[in-house]
């Protein structure tokens, strides 16, 4: 066995795909230190600066003095603390859908939300670029899983209308972390009400950044129904860890008791929650962040102009720069990082086979003359590679 492991990690070295991790020695940010060197990094999904802001590290000390730095037990013995509930209780209110339930991570939300909501003799419907957890969430939750090309609303109606599953469910990333585009919910949602389904919405890379305050995708598109589950993770714009679901309370209810990765698994250290219902305030009144962020964005699009390479549509954080081959990709971002930026290629099989890209990831941490430099030395790798 250890030889073919070998031979695998061979072939993906050779194959321009063989992922290796930096070690990071300073707090996560728009400039860090990775392997001893300083970096202006585009690598994080930190979308509003976040992660090393004082209140929150705050907030976690004091926290850690009330509550200890373990959870010691599951959430139905003796692991459900006063911050975790109160946090849910916050996250309801804040995204306005009337109960809220708590995950260590996004992954584990997913399959455990998927593996308790359906099973067989029903159906889930998929968009074909949704994040691997909500691919790996489908799989394991034994449901009929039917896929659709991606944003294919025609193609989706399609699937819908032949299926005879008991119950269905349509599950798809809000904001794609590889493209950044926005999914159509609007018209998932009128399909939903069409063919009796129902809507999980996975909002990893739009709660904090899109819709009044922060309040995420479902919100920047006026969406409101009982047939709409959502997921949210905290260690995005939220800048620290964990995920949550919210939907109608018996849906909430249901999950307590039978969503695997909840009911078998010990809580997230009740420090994080208290940090958490801090980044949820901050979030709130963080609308100045937000339009330094799109203003950001908007002045990147309208100054990146590449022949060779192609800046793909999104209006949110995530700008994918679509390069092509494996090598290639690898080659621009090795070239960005001796020009001491850092931003990842991010390669099959996150991405189609050729499809290789630079994800660049725009933060409110960022100054407009960080996002400058970025430009010049993209502007200089074309004319260089």
């Amino acid at each position: 066995m250890l030889a073919s492991l070998q031979l695998a990690l061979d072939k993906r070295k050779e194959e321009g795909l063989l992922r290796q991790r930096r070690l990071l020695d300073s707090p996560q940010a728009e400039h860090i230190v990775a392997n001893s060197q300083p970096y202006l990094s585009f690598c994080s999904n930190d979308y509003l600066g976040l992660a090393n802001h004082p209140k929150l590290i705050t907030a976690m000390q004091q926290a850690a003095g009330d509550s200890g730095v373990g959870s010691g037990a599951s959430n139905l013995i003796t692991g459900h603390h006063r911050y975790h509930d109160d946090l849910e209780k916050q996250l309801a209110r804040f995204v306005c859908l009337p109960a809220a339930l708590l995950f260590s991570t996004g992954y584990m939300a997913n399959i455990g939300v998927l593996g308790a909501l359906v099973g067989r003799g029903d159906a889930i419907f998929a968009d074909k670029l949704n994040h691997a957890c909500l691919n790996d969430g489908s799989y394991y939750s034994l449901a009929e899983f039917n896929r659709f090309a991606h944003n294919d609303v025609a193609a989706l109606e399609s699937l819908l209308k032949v299926s005879s599953a008991k119950h269905k469910l349509i599950a798809v990333d809000a904001v794609f972390s590889m493209d950044g585009d926005i999914a159509p919910l609007s018209e998932y949602l009128a399909l939903c009400e069409k063919y009796d389904a129902y809507l999980y919405v996975d909002d990893a890379h739009g709660f904090g950044v899109l819709g009044k305050h922060g309040e995420g995708s479902l919100n920047h598109l006026k969406l409101k129904s009982p047939r709409i589950i959502m997921m949210a993770t905290l260690g995005k714009a939220a800048g620290v860890a964990g995920a949550f679901v919210a939907a109608e309370q018996v849906v909430i209810d249901y999950l307590i008791q039978t969503a695997k990765s909840y009911v078998y698994s010990t809580p997230a250290p009740p420090a994080l929650s208290a940090t958490l219902s801090a980044s949820v305030n901050l979030i709130e009144q963080g609308d100045d962040l937000r339009s330094h962020l799109f203003g950001l964005i908007d002045y990147f699009k309208s100054n990146l102009s590449c022949r060779k390479w192609h800046l793909m549509p999104s209006q949110t954080s995530v700008q994918p720069l679509l390069v092509g081959s494996n090598q290639d990709a690898l080659a621009l971002s090795a070239f960005l990082q001796n020009c001491g930026i850092l931003v990842p290629a991010i390669r099959p099989p996150t991405v189609p086979v050729g499809t290789a890209r630079l994800r660049i990831s725009l933060s409110a941490a960022h100054t407009l003359d960080d996002v400058k430099k970025l430009i010049v030395a993209i502007h200089q790798a074309e004319s260089v590679l």
